[in-house]
């Protein structure tokens, strides 16, 4: 047991201090900081205190209102008469005013003074003014809350409808699928990285011939678990530090932003499915990959043969416009279901629909029944193979090795 942890220990340590597993831990929080921080700077140097607020006059011939509105970052000041709005203005106490006519509730016509050359007036200044008049002809006749209804913007949820007439479930907002998508990318990354790593690890053990030093202090199955457990749990740590940093992060890019960022949610299932996922496909690959370790003479030979299922992996991203249109379709929940593609499909899926409570116990039973019979054939397969040095068998060989043992 003791030489179990310590060789659990020194692949764990050893994995989480390779440059490529620091760079793709830390890279997404550190350029997700940079980005808010010059976007931040950005928009402080490029905003002037004269422009935190916009001065516009108004001439109200309707009688509609006669004192400073506040709309926002926008404030209308009135003016007697278009003579001493035409005063402001060109003294640049405003940047433009208009006048609302007698005639306006019959003509629905305004008119807008500027110094600035323009062939129409700014979405931004139009939205104002659109909201200045609809409060003050409001304001009386209504509730705050229509009126806060009718002079805010629309906001809007849409469902789709199935060809049966149906409401499908888990209808979700684009911007949802953001966050999985990033982690299914993450997850990607992480895989390949993780494979070829512990591949290489093999290969060389076995070139330099340290492995045979390993197994004369301890078993196979000792060294290949240890091999195993030290990668998921690099892998655990991996996606903790991503999980516990993206809401964190979104909350920070809404607060300093806003907009569309405002609006990026992170799904209620996704921080505990995703997690299970990302670990069992972690363990998974790790598993894939000693058994490619265990038939490859060489590091680099292991490496290229471990781009099959590392390639198989990568299948859902190639595919995600066809996720994206058909999300609860034939092919998609094949993906769902194959072990290789699981992971990586229902970080996906998880982003755009709920995906049904049958196919993600199924995924999962199908990965971790994958990783233990995975493990098992790899001990074997390394078994036989582990002192090998020369050309690397092919299939037929090994099925035949195996029966035989």
């Amino acid at each position: 047991m003791n030489k179990t942890l310590l060789i659990f220990k020194h692949e764990f340590l050893l994995t989480i201090k390779r440059a490529g597993y620091i760079v793709l831990t830390l890279i997404i929080p550190i350029l997700a900081l940079l980005a808010i921080g010059i976007g931040l700077l950005v928009k402080s140097l490029s905003e002037s205190p004269e422009q935190h607020t916009v001065q516009i006059g108004y001439v109200d011939e309707l009688g509609l209102v006669d004192e400073v509105v506040q709309e926002g970052l926008t404030r209308f000041i009135p003016y007697a008469s278009k003579e001493k709005a035409n005063q402001a203005l060109t003294s640049y106490e405003i940047s433009t005013y208009i006048i609302i006519p007698a005639d306006y509730l019959s003509s629905g016509t305004i008119q807008r003074f500027t110094l600035e050359k323009e062939s129409a007036t700014s979405p931004s200044v139009a939205t104002s003014i659109r909201r200045f008049l609809s409060g003050n002809l409001l304001k009386d006749k209504v509730s705050p809350e229509v009126l806060n209804l009718v002079v805010s913007p629309l906001d809007m949820e849409v469902s789709r409808i199935t060809a049966q007439g149906e409401e499908a479930l888990g209808q979700r907002s684009f911007f949802n699928v953001i966050i999985p998508g990033v982690f299914a990318l993450l997850l990607s990354l992480a895989l390949m990285f993780g494979a070829s790593s512990l591949v290489s690890s093999l290969g060389e053990e076995k070139e330099s011939r340290l492995i045979e030093v390993l197994f004369s202090s301890v078993s196979m199955r000792q060294l290949l678990v240890s091999k195993l457990l030290a990668m998921g749990l690099a892998g655990l740590l991996q996606v903790l530090v991503w999980l516990i940093s993206a809401p964190l992060l979104l909350q920070l890019a809404s607060t300093a932003f806003g907009g569309l960022l405002s609006v990026i949610e992170i799904p209620g299932n996704f921080l505990l499915l995703g997690t299970i996922y990302f670990i069992l496909g972690y363990l998974l690959f790790a598993v894939l990959s000693i058994g490619v370790g265990a038939i490859t003479p060489t590091a680099r030979e292991g490496n290229q043969l471990s781009m099959i299922y590392v390639m198989l992996g990568f299948v859902p991203l190639w595919f995600a416009s066809l996720l994206f249109a058909f999300p609860n379709g034939l092919f998609s929940v094949i993906l769902t279901l194959f072990p290789i593609t699981a992971p990586i499909q229902n970080m996906l899926r998880l982003g755009i629909t709920d995906i049904p409570l049958w196919q993600i116990v199924t995924s999962i039973g199908l990965l971790v029944l994958s990783i233990a019979l995975g493990l098992y054939l790899s001990i074997k397969i390394f078994r036989i193979y582990m002192l090998m040095h020369g050309k690397r068998p092919g299939l037929k060989t090994i099925m035949k090795h195996l029966k035989s043992t």
